[in-house]
């Protein structure tokens, strides 16, 4: 008995051994103390590689019984929600996980941003955070048609009709993924190999590379000290994995719980003949889809890529690293930060409420072309309050970091604001109307 105790011990600790190993290969040894503190990283990062793991997981699970046919797809997702053991339970977790790795990924690109974590040589990984956050919405739009239901296929109908009016590459694109003029057995299969296949591959070889490019610059941001203050260190076993578990384990539970009681949404099988009444995009184009309603479509995707772009070249457009690791750059980057909010609580939906009820620019410039009165204009226009917006945060003392703060937050905020209205407040034809 005791050989055998003294046999399980060694063997437990060599596995302990190989797991702190594995974990050292992500950390560091040794971490700053503030990058250990919850309310710096709010844990985003380790949460959405969890909601990853959970999705893998349960995709292949649901690849047993999922067939990807137009005659097929959405009797197996009923069979699977009915006749598999634990089938609803497996849907809902994938589904719920893969809404919730898009909010998260989105939150921890704020979080990088706001304690610019873009600085100090870490540029290159900000570029591959922006394109992982792609990679999740692109998990997401493949994923969302293969139930084949009404929902289903009508987001994405509208989702890929946006996609056509991306200067040079959106009709190609779209043909691309649908493979045909309309949603069929092609677009399905399509789909279904990338959101299997393609998107998978990729999407491990860029996390991989993104933890790599972390390890190598010593860690996450965090704030730095005068030269004559040592950085206080502490072990990373077990003073951040043990929170980072921690934490993991309530979100694991939290979703199973969830999906418990909220199954995934399931509509009637997908009928090309019959619309609905709104047709909306998948819930995250929909503030891209809300933009549309207000502006001609290539002024909106100018406009989006205006902040895409901003995004894109940050790390050359915001270059004093003094400030890394602290939010907001200072107390007035917060004052910034603040005032951007505002604004877009305030503006956007007073401008929503305009444009529906009294703005007519088409009518008040009859002899414009629609591209110059719904077009041109309103992106000159945009551009514009976008410029004085920081232009008015550096007249109030704000340097172009905390201006810059103040800017996107705006911007983000604004994106936040346009997807509720568009999904929570548009009924009928697309109307405004109330929830409740």
């Amino acid at each position: 008995m005791s050989e055998n105790s003294s046999i399980w011990t060694v063997e437990r600790n060599r596995m302990r051994s190989v797991a702190n190993n594995l974990l050292l290969h992500v950390h560091p040894t040794r971490v700053p103390i503030t990058a250990v503190r919850f309310t710096y990283t709010w844990g985003l990062g380790g949460i959405s590689i969890l909601l990853a793991m959970m999705l893998a997981v349960t995709g292949i699970l649901l690849m047993f019984r999922y067939e990807p046919s137009v005659e097929r797809a959405y009797s197996s997702i009923l069979l699977l929600e009915t006749a598999g053991a634990f089938g609803s339970l497996i849907r809902a977790v994938h589904h719920w996980s893969a809404n919730l790795l898009v909010v998260t990924t989105f939150l921890h690109l704020i979080r990088v941003f706001m304690t610019g974590g873009f600085m100090k040589g870490r540029s290159a990984n900000w570029l591959i955070g922006l394109a992982l956050l792609v990679i999740v919405l692109a998990f997401n739009f493949t994923g969302y048609l293969l139930p084949w239901d009404q929902l289903a296929y009508w987001a994405i109908t509208v989702s890929t009709s946006l996609i056509r009016y991306i200067p040079a590459v959106g009709a190609e694109l779209a043909h691309f993924l649908l493979g045909e003029p309309e949603v069929g057995q092609a677009a399905l299969s399509n789909f279904y190999a990338l959101h299997v296949a393609f998107l998978p591959a990729l999407m491990i070889a860029m996390v991989l590379y993104h933890f790599w490019k972390i390890r190598k610059a010593g860690g996450i941001s965090y704030p730095e000290q005068d030269e004559r203050e040592p950085v206080e260190r502490v072990t990373t076993i077990p003073n951040l994995v043990n929170r980072e578990f921690a934490v993991l384990a309530v979100v694991l539970t939290a979703v199973i719980v969830f999906s418990m009681f909220i199954p995934a949404p399931l509509g009637a099988m997908a009928n090309p003949q019959q619309s609905p009444n709104p047709a909306k995009a998948a819930w995250y184009f929909v503030g891209l889809q809300e933009l549309l309603l207000h502006m001609h479509t290539l002024a909106a995707m100018g406009l989006a890529a205006f902040s895409l772009g901003g995004l894109i070249i940050l790390p050359r457009w915001d270059r004093n690293d003094t400030t890394i690791g602290i939010y907001f750059r200072s107390p007035r980057g917060r004052q910034a930060a603040i005032i951007g909010l505002l604004l877009s609580v305030i503006l956007v939906p007073l401008l929503v409420i305009l444009d529906e009820f009294w703005i007519d620019l088409p009518g008040w410039l009859p002899t414009w072309p629609t591209t110059l009165s719904t077009g041109l204009l309103p992106l000159l226009l945009s551009l514009s309050g976008l410029a004085l917006i920081y232009g008015g945060l550096r007249v109030a003392k704000a340097n172009h970091g905390e201006a810059l703060v103040g800017l996107y937050t705006f911007q983000f905020a604004s994106l936040i604001i346009l997807t509720v209205i568009g999904f929570y407040f548009r009924g009928m034809n697309m109307a405004l109307m109330w929830p409740f």
